[in-house]
């Protein structure tokens, strides 16, 4: 039996987002232990004898500890074989992976990595740049809530500069984030609130940043979701179209 942890970026939810060669490994897994942001249909690359173990990881809900999602995976590799570790996203971006790794790797397991297409391109996907020439030159991506539970402080920095902000986790945090462009003098910046992204039920919803708590109240976006706030956001070929399209109907 040959001990062994591949940890596998499963993309942003639409299955089909996933690379060959996460598809490769998860052919070849013993065990698999997935997050509640992967797409069921992708436990079916699986062998049917393989064991797939939900290990939880969404806001609101059961979650397993770090700590034993680190012993599970280690128990797993040293008396089944492969243990797969199917991510949402990318398993190094906001993901953990590295944690993950490292704890196996003391136990001499082997690691490897597969990369994910991470849910920050979402915007890409609904056709929002995150950079465009002539009006900005980076984003900056950032955990809108911390470890802590607290309001990243990167927040104020991103709503100071030119950079486009992309802020997961950001729904409950929105009011803040919301006011921390406020204080930039920024409630006119172009936004977009990117909800369940790339799924079927996924949207994207248009506005500035003085309209997002009234978007976020009139259409309930589930999570996962994506605030985006940023000129390049403006560029979208019918961002202001639709923006008068909802401001109408939450001024109604």
């Amino acid at each position: 039996m040959n001990s062994k942890l591949t940890l596998v970026g499963a993309g942003p939810g639409d299955p089909d987002l996933i690379s060959i060669k996460g598809v490769k490994a998860l052919v070849t897994a013993d065990v698999v232990l997935y997050d509640a942001l992967v797409h069921p249909d992708l436990l079916n690359h699986a062998p049917k004898k393989a064991r797939k173990v939900y290990v939880g990881k969404r806001a609101g809900q059961h979650s397993f500890k770090q700590e034993e999602i680190n012993r599970l995976i280690v128990d797993f590799a040293l008396n089944e074989g492969h243990v797969v570790r199917l991510k949402g996203g990318d398993p190094f971006v906001f993901a953990r992976g590295k944690e993950e790794a490292e704890y196996a790797e003391t136990f001499n397991i082997p690691v490897a990595v597969v990369p994910g297409i991470s849910s920050i391109t979402l915007p890409g996907y609904y056709g929002v740049p995150l950079t465009r020439r002539g009006i900005n030159e980076s984003f900056w991506v950032v955990t809108a809530t911390t470890s802590s539970g607290e309001l990243s402080k990167d927040v104020r920095l991103v709503a100071q500069s030119t950079a486009t902000g992309i802020f997961l986790m950001g729904l409950g945090k929105l009011e803040s984030i919301v006011k921390a462009y406020a204080a930039a003098g920024k409630t006119s910046t172009p936004a977009a609130i990117i909800s369940k992204g790339s799924l079927p039920d996924g949207q994207i919803l248009f506005g500035h940043v003085h309209d997002l708590m009234a978007l976020k109240r009139e259409h309930n976006p589930p999570a996962p979701a994506l605030i985006v706030i940023g000129e390049a956001v403006g560029t979208h070929e019918h961002f202001y179209e639709l923006v008068k399209t909802v401001e109408k109907e939450y001024t109604r």
